[in-house]
C-alpha cells in the first residue's frame, strides 16, 4: 500500500512531466512558427541564379588619340575587375575589415553574429542603430537583392540568400560581386574605381596604407572622407592595418610603417579630366546620348577612342584665349563686378566667391591699398601680393562702341580698395598682373581634311565661365570667308583666274516697296577692272556680288551645300557675301574639302567605341581591309579603296586653294605667312564687324576661327577678321606645324601653270618682276588653241575712282584691309 510519501513523489514526477511535456510542446511549436515564420518571409525571395552574369553599371570613359583619359559619363562610377586581376593585397584588407572568416563560413558567421548582438545591446538602450554582424556574401544579398531595413525580416532574408549565394558560386565569384558592386564614396562604386578617384592609382599600385583606407570605407563612406573627418580616416584605417597584422597578411614592421604615412586622398571630378578639352568632351557626350540612349553612355561601360590630338588641342586652346586676350586689351578695362569688405575677414569672403575664370594660371584677388603707384593685393591663399603700375598701362576705360579712353595715370583709376580682381603671377618675386575674362568670345576647330577626324576643338574662351560651344553650336554669318564658294562656282562654270571683274559701286533693287541694295567694299575705293585673283585675295566685295550675279546663286548654292556649310541655301545675292548663318565646323570642313581636292569628308569627334566586352560597335572609317590582321612577312601593305565623294573637279578644287595662298601671300591674310610653310586661308567679317574669321589650312590640317560677342554686336570699326582671328590661326600653325616639314600644296593631274602679271593677268616671260604663276585648266590658259576668250564682267561700267597705287599696297598686305 502506497504511503502518503510515495503518493507525493508521484504526484511530483507527473507534474514534471506535464511540464516537460508542455515545455516540449511549446518548444515545438515555436520552432514550427520559427520555420512558418520564415518559410513566409523568404517565400518570394529572389533567385540567385542571375548573378552568374551580372553586369553592373559601368563608367563610359573617352579617350584621346595618345590613349589619355580625357572623360567620364556615368551614374555610378565604376570600373570592373574581374577576381582573377584584384591583387591578393586588396582582398587580404577588405576581408580583414570586413569578414575575417569569409573563406570558411557557410555564408553567414554565427559567432560575428552573437559577438555583433551582445555589443548591439548597448547600442540599442543608448539609442545608436544596431550594427548587425554581416558577412560578406550577406552584404552581396543585401546590395543586390534586398533593401537595407534594419529589420529582422530583412535579416533574416538576408541570411537564407547568403546561404543560398554561398552554395550556389564560389567564394571568389562572391567576392568579384562584393568588390565590384559596393560603395566606397563620392560616387565610387568599386574598389577599381575607388582607387582611381582616390589617389589616381591602378589596384596593383596602391600602397598596404592606400588598402587599408578603401577597407576603411565599407563600413561608413561620408564618415571616413578625409577631406572633412580626417582624423576619423585615419583612425579606421590603422585598424584595418592591425587586421591584416593580426590576420598574417603583413608583419609588424609593415603595418608600422603603413599607420606612420599620411593619407593623401584627392578625390578626382568626374567629367572631363584634362582641363582644356571639356567642349569636346561635352560634343562627345551629346552624340554618344544621341547615338545610344542614356542608358548606354551612363551604365553602359562604352570605351571610346577620340580623335582629338593632345598636342594640337593644347595650342588651340592657348591661341584662342591669347587672341581673345589680346582682342580684350585693346578694348579697354571694364572694371572690378564685386567688392568685399578688407576690414574684416577678406579671405574668407574671397574664398567664397571662387575662382570662375577657368584659367588655372589666374587667382582671384583683392585690392588692399597702395603702395606708391603700385597696388596691394590679398590672394586667395591669404597671401598679399603687388600689381606693378607697370600692369595696369593697359586698363583704359571701356567706352561705347568699343572705343577707349585715355591711359591711366594713377592706380585709383583703375581699381579701388575691396574691389575683387582676377591677377596672374608675372614673376617668383610676388609681383601680379591684372587680368579680365574678355566679354567677347570665339571658337577654334582643327580637323585632318583627308579623313574629317577633328583634331582639336575649342568652343569658348573657358568652359568655367560659359559652356555654350562656338565651333559647333554658334550660328553667325560667315561674311567673306564663303567667297571661295563664289569663285569655285565661276571657274566650274568656265570662268579662268584672269577674267577680269569690275570694282565699281553696285546697286540693284529688291523689290517693290523695298530700298535699293548697295554693298560695300570694306575700304572706301575701288580698283576698278582686275582679275579673279586680285579679287578674291583683296576680298572685294563688290567684285564679288558681280561675279555671284554673272554665275548665278542657282549655281553658287548647290556647291556650298555640297561642301556641307548648309543644308539649304537660298539662292539670294546677299548670300555671295556670307550673310547666312552657319557653325564654324561647318566652314572648315568645307575649306578642308578645297585642300584634299575636292573629296566628300564627314568631319567626327570619335574613331571607334567599343562596348563593355571589347567588341567595336561603330567605326568612324567604314572601310573594310582585307589582309590588315594578318601576320607580318614583308608582304606589302594592303590598299584602302578610296570611297569618299568627288563634290568638285580636282583642278577646281586646287585653283581656289592657290588663290587663298595669295590671300595668305600677298592679301588681307598676309599676318599668316610669318608661320613660314606653305599656307592658304580666308579672312571674313560681316557687317558692322559683328563676326570675325579666319578659316584656312595647310596640305594636311585645316583650321578655323571664329570670334564675336554672343550678343551680336559691333567689335568695333576698326576690327576685322585679319586683326583678331587671323593672328589666332597663326599662333595655332606656328606650334602645330613647328616639327613638320614645308609640304606643298599637291597638284592634281590637268593643271598648267602659265607666267602672268599678278596685278593685269596679262602673259608675261618667265622672271618678269611682279609676276606669279597661275594654274589654269589644261586647254584654257591664255593663247592656247581653243581656249576661251577672256571673260569681263562689267566692263562696260566705269568706275567711280581709278585704281591707285594704294590698291597695290592693300593686295601687298601692307594695310590688311579687304
Amino acid at each position: 500500500m502506497p504511503t502518503f510519501g510515495s503518493l507525493g513523489r508521484f504526484r511530483g514526477h507527473r507534474i514534471a512531466l506535464y511540464a516537460g511535456l508542455s515545455l516540449l510542446v511549446l518548444v515545438g511549436v515555436v520552432a514550427l512558427g520559427t520555420v512558418g515564420y520564415v518559410w513566409w518571409v523568404t517565400r518570394d525571395l529572389p533567385s540567385v541564379k542571375d548573378l552568374q552574369n551580372y553586369a553592373p553599371p559601368v563608367t563610359t570613359r573617352v579617350y584621346a588619340g595618345d590613349g589619355t583619359l580625357i572623360g567620364e559619363y556615368a551614374r555610378e562610377r565604376r570600373v570592373f575587375v574581374p577576381i582573377a586581376f584584384v591583387p591578393k593585397l586588396v582582398i587580404n584588407a577588405f576581408t580583414s575589415a570586413e569578414d575575417r572568416n569569409f573563406y570558411s563560413h557557410p555564408g553567414i558567421d554565427v559567432s560575428s553574429i552573437l559577438r555583433a548582438a551582445i555589443k548591439d545591446v548597448g547600442r540599442v538602450a543608448a539609442g545608436k542603430r544596431p550594427e548587425g554582424g554581416s558577412t560578406i556574401t550577406q552584404q552581396v544579398a543585401k546590395n543586390f537583392k534586398l533593401n537595407a531595413d534594419v529589420k529582422l525580416k530583412r535579416k533574416i532574408q538576408e541570411a537564407v540568400l547568403a546561404l543560398r549565394l554561398d552554395s550556389a558560386y564560389s567564394k571568389d565569384k562572391i567576392l568579384e560581386l562584393y568588390l565590384n558592386q559596393i560603395n566606397l564614396g563620392q560616387n565610387s562604386y568599386g574598389v577599381a574605381a575607388a582607387a582611381l578617384n582616390y589617389f589616381g592609382k591602378s589596384l596593383d599600385e596602391l600602397t598596404i596604407s592606400e588598402v587599408a583606407f578603401l577597407a576603411a570605407l565599407p563600413k561608413a563612406p561620408s564618415h571616413y572622407d578625409p577631406r572633412y573627418h580626417y582624423e576619423a580616416a585615419i583612425n579606421r584605417r590603422n585598424w584595418v592595418i592591425g587586421q591584416m597584422e593580426e590576420n598574417g597578411y603583413i608583419t609588424r614592421e609593415q603595418a608600422d610603417a603603413a599607420k606612420a604615412e599620411p593619407l593623401r586622398a584627392n578625390t578626382r571630378p568626374l567629367g572631363s579630366q584634362t582641363q582644356d578639352a571639356q567642349y569636346f568632351v561635352e560634343e562627345v557626350r551629346r552624340q554618344l546620348y544621341s547615338k545610344f540612349g542614356g542608358s548606354q553612355l551612363y551604365d553602359g561601360g562604352l570605351q571610346v577612342r577620340s580623335t582629338l590630338d593632345a598636342r594640337l588641342q593644347n595650342y588651340a586652346v592657348n591661341a584662342l584665349r591669347m587672341g581673345l586676350v589680346r582682342y580684350d586689351r585693346r578694348h579697354g578695362w571694364r572694371g572690378a563686378k564685386k567688392s568685399i569688405d578688407v576690414t574684416g575677414d577678406w579671405k574668407a569672403a574671397l574664398t567664397g566667391l571662387g575662382n570662375h575664370s577657368g584659367i588655372e594660371s589666374w587667382d582671384i584677388a583683392v585690392v588692399l591699398g597702395y603702395r606708391g603707384n603700385d597696388v596691394r593685393i590679398g590672394l586667395s591663399n591669404g597671401e598679399a601680393a603687388i600689381i606693378p603700375f607697370k600692369e595696369l598701362q593697359w586698363a583704359r576705360p571701356q567706352l561705347a562702341n568699343m572705343e577707349v579712353g585715355a591711359a591711366p595715370s594713377k592706380p585709383q583709376a583703375v581699381v579701388k580698395v575691396g574691389d575683387v580682381i582676377y591677377v596672374e603671377a608675372i614673376d617668383k618675386r610676388g609681383n601680379y598682373g591684372l587680368r579680365q575674362v574678355p566679354e567677347v568670345n570665339g571658337g577654334i576647330v582643327a580637323i585632318d581634311p583627308h579623313t574629317g577626324r577633328i583634331l582639336a576643338l575649342s568652343g569658348g574662351f573657358s568652359y568655367d565661365s560659359s559652356q555654350y560651344d562656338r565651333a559647333m553650336q554658334a550660328l553667325r554669318q560667315p561674311g567673306s570667308t564663303f567667297k571661295p564658294f563664289v569663285y569655285a562656282a565661276a571657274l566650274d562654270n568656265g570662268f579662268t583666274p584672269t577674267a577680269k571683274i569690275l570694282d565699281a559701286p553696285f546697286c540693284m533693287q529688291q523689290g517693290p516697296g523695298m530700298p535699293m541694295w548697295c554693298p560695300e567694299n570694306f575700304e572706301k575705293h575701288f580698283i576698278g577692272l582686275a582679275t579673279m585673283r586680285r579679287g578674291i585675295v583683296l576680298s572685294k566685295n563688290l567684285m564679288t556680288v558681280r561675279l555671284a550675279q554673272a554665275v548665278g546663286m542657282d549655281k553658287i548654292a548647290p556647291i556650298a551645300e555640297r561642301f556641307g556649310v548648309y543644308n539649304h541655301l537660298d539662292p539670294l545675292l546677299a548670300n555671295s557675301l556670307g550673310s547666312t548663318g552657319t557653325t564654324l565646323l561647318r566652314m572648315t570642313t568645307g575649306f578642308a574639302e578645297f585642300v584634299n581636292g575636292g573629296k566628300k569628308i564627314q568631319p567626327s569627334l570619335v574613331d571607334q567605341i567599343q562596348d563593355r566586352n571589347g567588341k567595336t560597335i561603330w567605326r568612324h572609317d567604314e572601310r573594310k581591309c582585307d589582309g590588315c590582321n594578318a601576320e607580318w612577312h614583308s608582304q606589302s601593305e594592303p590598299l584602302l579603296d578610296d570611297t569618299r565623294e568627288q563634290v568638285m573637279d580636282p583642278r577646281t578644287a586646287y585653283q581656289i586653294v592657290s588663290f587663298l595662298q595669295g590671300v595668305v601671300q600677298n592679301g588681307t591674310g598676309v599676318t599668316v605667312a610669318s608661320v613660314g610653310k606653305p599656307l592658304a586661308g580666308k579672312t571674313g567679317t560681316s557687317n558692322d564687324s559683328r563676326d570675325v574669321w579666319f578659316i584656312g589650312f595647310s596640305p594636311d590640317l585645316a583650321a578655323g576661327v571664329y570670334v564675336g560677342f554672343d550678343n551680336p554686336r559691333t567689335l568695333g570699326k576698326r576690327e576685322q577678321g585679319a586683326t583678331v582671328a587671323a593672328p589666332i590661326f597663326r599662333d595655332f600653325m606656328k606650334g602645330a606645324l613647328a616639327d613638320k616639314p614645308a609640304t606643298p600644296f599637291r597638284v592634281p593631274p590637268g593643271i598648267e601653270f602659265v607666267n602672268v602679271d599678278r596685278l593685269t593677268g596679262a602673259v608675261v616671260p618667265p622672271g618678269t618682276p611682279g609676276s606669279i604663276q597661275e594654274a589654269f585648266k589644261q586647254g584654257s590658259a591664255p593663247g592656247e588653241p581653243g581656249a576661251p576668250p577672256p571673260m569681263v564682267i562689267g566692263g562696260d561700267q566705269p568706275a567711280t575712282t581709278a585704281p591707285t597705287s594704294g590698291a597695290t599696297g592693300v593686295e601687298e598686305g601692307t594695310g590688311g584691309l579687304y
